[in-house]
């Protein structure tokens, strides 16, 4: 599989484009979001792998692929697909690596944001 850029730099710059010249307020604020929910739906995956709730993983899943796809975190966003189509093929059985490189790509994809946005 090829190697994708961990933050796809056209996404940003289709969310700057929606207000432009706020010194990058509005894509800071949609980060802050995606950075402060994403290790909830996280927590979610590793709840749900624990109880056996192959829908709430689904869910989690899927949540961190959509919020990711939109804020162009596509190294995540493919990972987040991967474990959403394996848990629904598979069931839970062989996830559990799988969240190891959904946490590895999403401590990735918040040094690329910090780097990208850097404190004002």
């Amino acid at each position: 599989m090829p190697d994708i850029p961990v933050i796809d730099m056209q996404a940003v710059e289709n969310l700057r484009a929606l207000n432009p010249g706020d010194n990058d307020e509005f894509l800071r604020e949609l980060v802050g979001i995606y950075l402060e929910d994403t290790p909830h739906r996280i927590a979610e995956l590793e709840s749900g792998l624990a109880a056996g709730d192959v829908a709430k993983f689904i869910r989690a899943a899927h949540s961190i692929k959509g919020s990711s796809a939109n804020l162009g975190a596509t190294a995540l966003r493919r990972e987040a697909e991967h474990l959403e189509n394996q848990a629904r093929a598979e069931g839970l059985g062989s996830v559990g690596v799988s969240i190891g490189r959904v946490k590895a790509e999403f401590a990735r994809t918040q040094v690329e944001f910090a780097r990208l946005l850097p404190p004002v």
